[in-house]
Order: structure tokens, then C-alpha cells, then sequence
């Protein structure tokens, strides 16, 4: 039995799936933001417990690897190689943005034609990478001010709903779903990563420089 628990820490929520080998069976999302280390602990026992199943029943970790903040990226990946490491499985990450993208080629309606994923950086950035019409990344991730990535080209992800003027042709998802994030890295139609960070830039909270 295949028992895959993904989850994705990279945007103000937290989203959380249980994928079988064929199919999700369960999946759940945050309703409240930028909670990540309160949510995540009891989404997952909550996803286990709609699945009938416990901890030991898991035969892998998935996480989104971000971009995306500090903190968040912090609690999903610590999580994952604890979860990882407590019950000797193995634990994939991947690019959230590449999740989005995933989601966004498979979608009805995709135009077929490359096209961009764009996600909220705050500080009004965005991180940013572009994909052919399947899915698969061509560049980035970046973290960019939108005026600097404006493009025709269809966008996927929250930075499109932001920034219209940049991003005048939104299109798909805006925030990477568990669910995908668990189909993507069981068919491998991501770069499957070790489980660390993409931050892109550096933490807000640094030490201070001497003198």
C-alpha cells in the first residue's frame, strides 16, 4: 500500500493531501493565515484521521520547497525530514511554483502556449518562473518587481491577481494545492529536490553587523 502525505508551507496557508498511489483521498487547507506552525501538526492528523489511517501507514513525505517566506518554509520542511526521519521513509520536495504549474497545463481551458506563474513576494515583489505549454519550468525561480517581469503571456498564480498591469492575462490557480503537489511528485512531473529551502533572498530578521 502507498500511502503519500504531501503538504505545502510556501503561502500564507497551509495545505495538506494524502494521495494513494492513484488518486487523493484527502485534502485540506488553512482558513486561517500565516499560522503555519499552529495549522500544519493538526491538518495532518486530521487528514489521517478522514483517511483511516495513522503515521505509520505513511510511505512518503512530499513538500513544496517554496519560494516563498522564511518561516513558513521553515516549519513544512522541518516537519517533512522529521516525519521523514522518525519513520524511516523518504521525503521529496519540489518548487511550488512548479506544483502551480502542474496544476495550471492540466487545467480545461490552458491556452497551450508557454506562460508565466507568479506568486506574492510581499514587499511588492513576486517570485517568478516561466513554463512551457506542459508544465515544465524554462527559467527561474526569481524574485523580481513585477513592472520588471510584465508580460503577455498567460500568468498562473496570486502575483497575476496582484499586479494586473504587469500581468494583464491571468489564468489558473493562484496558490500550490496538496493535492497536485502529491500527484506531481508521484509521477515525477517535477525536479524532485532534497528538502530544503528556496527562499531567494535573505530572512527579515538578521543579526546585526558589528561595528
Amino acid at each position: 500500500m502507498t500511502l503519500l502525505l504531501a503538504f505545502d508551507t510556501a503561502t500564507p496557508q497551509v495545505s495538506v493531501a494524502l494521495h494513494d498511489g492513484e488518486r487523493t483521498v484527502v485534502e485540506l487547507a488553512s482558513d486561517r493565515a500565516m499560522k503555519h506552525g499552529e495549522q500544519l501538526a493538526p491538518l495532518i492528523a486530521a487528514a489521517l484521521e478522514q483517511a483511516g489511517a495513522v503515521r505509520q501507514d505513511l510511505t512518503a513525505v512530499a513538500v513544496g520547497a517554496g519560494p516563498g517566506p522564511f518561516t513558513g518554509l521553515r516549519v513544512g520542511l522541518v516537519t517533512a525530514r522529521t516525519l521523514a526521519y522518525a519513520l524511516d521513509i523518504p521525503v521529496y520536495a519540489a518548487c511550488s511554483l512548479d506544483v502551480i504549474a502542474v496544476e495550471a497545463a492540466a487545467r480545461a481551458g490552458t491556452t497551450g502556449v508557454p506562460f508565466t506563474v507568479a506568486t506574492d513576494a510581499r514587499r511588492k515583489e513576486v517570485y517568478l518562473a516561466t513554463y512551457t505549454a506542459d508544465g515544465r519550468r524554462l527559467e527561474g525561480p526569481i524574485v523580481v518587481r513585477p513592472a520588471d517581469a510584465a508580460t503577455e503571456q498567460p500568468t498562473a498564480g496570486e502575483g497575476a491577481l496582484l499586479y494586473p498591469d504587469a500581468f494583464p492575462h491571468a489564468f489558473g490557480p493562484t496558490r500550490p494545492g496538496a493535492g497536485w503537489l502529491a500527484h506531481a511528485v508521484g509521477e515525477e512531473l517535477v525536479e524532485l529536490m532534497d528538502p530544503e529551502p528556496l527562499y531567494l533572498r535573505r530572512p527579515d530578521a538578521v543579526a546585526s553587523a558589528q561595528r
